[in-house]
Order: C-alpha cells, then sequence, then structure tokens
C-alpha cells in the first residue's frame, strides 16, 4: 500500500516561496508518477503539476507554469513542489499524489484522477 506524507505547507505573503514535500512508501515508484493538485474552499480539485518518475519530464498547470518547479529525488522517494511568486489565488489544501506511469495524463485532469493521495497540506497567500 503506497503510502504519502506531505510537509511544508503555510502562511506566506504574496510574492514570496515555499517548498512542499512529499515522502512517498510502501511501493516500487518506478511504477508511478507523482504529481500535485490542489483544492481551495468552495472549489473543485485542480491539477497543478505532474512528473515522470523514471525520465522525469514534467506538467505544469497554465497559472503556475514558470513560478512552480516539480522534482523528484529518487534515492529519498520524495517529491518537491517549490513554490515561488506565490499569489493570494494559489491559497488551497495542496495534495501531494500517485497515479500508475502508463496512466499519468490522468493526473492532469481536471478533477484530477489518482491511485493514492496524501492528506493534504495547507497553503495560505495573504494579500
Amino acid at each position: 500500500q503506497v503510502q504519502l506524507a506531505e510537509s511544508g505547507g503555510g502562511l506566506v505573503q504574496a510574492g514570496g516561496s515555499l517548498r512542499l514535500s512529499c515522502a512517498a512508501s510502501g511501493g516500487t515508484f518506478s511504477r508511478y508518477a507523482m504529481g500535485w493538485f490542489r483544492q481551495a474552499p468552495g472549489k473543485e480539485r485542480e491539477f497543478v503539476a505532474v512528473i515522470r518518475w523514471n525520465g522525469g519530464s514534467t506538467s505544469y498547470e497554465d497559472s503556475v507554469k514558470g513560478r512552480f518547479t516539480i522534482s523528484r529525488d529518487k534515492a529519498k522517494n520524495t517529491v518537491y513542489l517549490q513554490m515561488n511568486s506565490l499569489k493570494p489565488e494559489d491559497t488551497a489544501v495542496y495534495y501531494c499524489a500517485a497515479v500508475y506511469d502508463s496512466r499519468w495524463s490522468k493526473l492532469t485532469l481536471n478533477p484530477p484522477g489518482y491511485d493514492y493521495r496524501g492528506q493534504g497540506t495547507q497553503v495560505t497567500v495573504s494579500s
């Protein structure tokens, strides 16, 4: 059973940065693509970013391109989301998710599809 644990959320002023981490355990991660989606109060889940475990190709939601960077550390089974130039509209609960690599594009849909997800971490951006 794959388990995902997010950390790194918090309160930051607009224009600031945060780095989210997602520690994965309990699986063979070469089989999965990993990513992030978010959900703001009263809104649907929204895809943010995804990375293929092997090869490392990435995809981003348009509103975060150029501001957010997803990466992974294979040795640590950890995925990161570096978020720069944060805006108040980035405020949401951010979830780490895993999807079988052959179905990686499912994570890019709105609402995103996934096979496993973490409990989420709150990101609040003040204006």
